[in-house]
């Protein structure tokens, strides 16, 4: 039997926290998303059609689970039900930068995907360049 050699290249990171942005992640990369809608399978649509594109995505269902996921993952913006776009104003984290995160209302016109892909996109772009 031939002994195991470790393999690993770097410092031991598994007591590390994962998930989410680090500061060492570099922008324009995987771009977080936090969705928050009451409707289960409105909100398991819109992640599923998000992570297939390539975002990161922080499902909520209530204000109070996009609080924590706000203040924890800061995501670069923030797909909303209509309903919850006035609160989340109010509660929305601020960027390095101290502007807003986007937020971007789901509503009759951003039904189709392609048209929420824009505005996602279109938010993201309008927040990176108000940044430099």
């Amino acid at each position: 039997m031939s002994a195991f050699t470790e393999r690993r290249q770097g410092p031991d990171r598994r007591s590390e926290p994962r998930g989410g942005r680090r500061p060492g992640d570099l922008p324009g990369l995987t771009p977080l998303v936090l969705v928050v809608e009451e409707d289960a399978r409105a909100r398991q649509l819109c992640e599923a059609i998000l992570a297939k594109l390539h975002f990161a995505v922080a499902p909520a269902d209530t204000l109070e689970k996009a609080s924590v996921i706000m203040s924890s993952l800061q995501p670069d913006v923030i797909v909303a039900n209509e309903t919850f776009v006035e609160r989340l104003r109010a509660q929305a984290p601020r960027d390095p930068g101290g502007a807003p995160v986007p937020i971007v209302p789901l509503s009759s016109r951003n039904a189709d995907p392609l048209v929420m892909i824009e505005d996602i996109r279109v938010a993201i772009r309008a927040a990176r360049a108000a940044r430099a």
